[in-house]
């Protein structure tokens, strides 16, 4: 099975580990942010920082949250510079997916080790 948007996630983390490898770890996340939306800029993808995503009950809008980056309206990026991923930060990606229309994932961690995952959550199980 071809996985979801794989040459844009291909570039994606190709962005991601050059910020980690020019930058290294210590900063605080909107520094992170930067960089990497700078990145993804030189490979001419459209990058949107702090996007608001609307969460609903129901019919009644009960909180916003703020996704880190979104890129090509396909793929969220979340980022983090905590010591390691931890599964709460999982859970606020899945969470991000489930609310929007968008299916992929990334969760970035500028730690003291780069390391990442990739989440998918699939329009067709999203409760509208």
């Amino acid at each position: 099975m071809e996985l979801l948007h794989k040459d844009l996630s291909e570039k994606i983390i190709k962005c991601y580990f050059k910020v980690y490898n020019t930058l290294g770890y210590g900063f605080l996340e909107k520094v992170y942010e930067n960089a990497l939306a700078i990145e993804l800029r030189k490979m001419g993808l459209n990058v949107r920082c702090q996007q608001p995503i609307r969460v609903y009950y129901e019919t009644e809008l009960v909180g916003e949250y703020f996704a880190d980056i979104i890129v090509n309206d396909l793929i969220i990026l979340e980022l983090k510079a905590n010591s390691a991923i931890q599964e709460q930060h999982e859970y606020q990606l899945l969470n991000y997916l489930k609310a929007t229309n968008i299916e992929l994932g990334f969760l970035f961690n500028f730690g003291t080790e780069a390391e990442y995952k990739r989440k998918v959550f699939m329009n067709k199980y999203k409760k509208r």
